[in-house]
């Protein structure tokens, strides 16, 4: 590090081991060593905004968002009596979607007790753009008034985003390989999926962990989407407006929580 004149700041240096409870039962938990400091492992690690914790459950990164979301909820209902609809809706989108929007991807795969809590922040957000009371039935309000999907179904929206991106070049350098058709790869570009315009999903050698990578997820859920939507001649706009109203009819089920 001194030859690129660099200086480590141990105070702000943290490293994690990441991998299953099993595997993590079977590490040696000593301290990293670099040059003359000494950086001892933690269990949890924020980057980005995002909460990473050793088994990747993003529990540490749902309950801080749930954290934050209830306090600007809190904050808003004292002058929600000033505010219009449209006003509320706004600040609702500001304050309370973006945040759990942010980075959403990550939440793919994870088990429905961490998604329910989210859930329930929408839930609330809702009543207080809707002005609805606190045991009132909400799910008419979510689907047919403010037109919000559920937490899984938004987090699969943004992955499907991506890998459209992807599939037309427009993606992020870092994603150009990540999504390879299926009809690129010569020993399956006569198979059935290869016509579909599938995108070729690659083995994982864990269930828990390596489904929930980006470079298996966004194979997946685009291989999951209608035809009409894998079309290379629809726009970005035509895809997003598709695939949000393909994404309701999935959701069909969803909508039946009350909270």
């Amino acid at each position: 590090m001194s030859s690129n004149r660099l200086k480590l700041n141990a105070d702000k240096t943290e490293f994690i081991w990441l991998g299953t409870r099993q595997k993590l039962a079977t590490i040696n938990v000593i301290p990293l060593r670099i040059g003359c400091q000494t950086i001892n492992p933690v269990d949890k690690v924020r980057d980005l905004g995002v909460t990473i914790d050793d088994e990747l459950t993003v529990d540490a990164h749902v309950a801080n968002v749930v954290r934050s979301c209830f306090y600007q909820l809190r904050q808003l209902r004292s002058v929600r009596r000033s505010l219009t609809i449209d006003a509320r809706h706004t600040l609702i989108s500001a304050f309370i979607a973006s945040r759990v929007d942010y980075c959403n991807a990550v939440l793919y795969g994870v088990f429905a007790k961490v998604t329910r809590r989210l859930h329930i922040v929408l839930n609330a957000a809702a009543r207080l753009v809707v002005g609805t009371g606190k045991y009132d039935h909400i799910t008419p309000a979510l689907r047919n008034v403010l037109h919000w999907l559920p937490v899984p179904q938004r987090t699969e929206f943004k992955i499907a985003v991506l890998a459209f991106d992807c599939v037309r070049g427009t993606c992020p350098a870092y994603f150009k390989d990540v999504c390879v058709p299926v009809s690129e790869i010569a020993a399956r570009s006569s198979l059935r999926s290869a016509e579909r315009g599938d995108l070729f999903v690659p083995r994982t050698r864990t269930m828990k962990l390596s489904r929930r990578s980006f470079t298996v997820a966004a194979p997946v859920v685009w291989n999951s989407l209608p035809a009409h939507l894998q079309s290379p001649l629809i726009s970005r706009g035509q895809f997003r407006a598709g695939l949000k109203s393909h994404l309701f009819k999935q959701a069909g089920g969803h909508f039946v929580l009350r909270v």
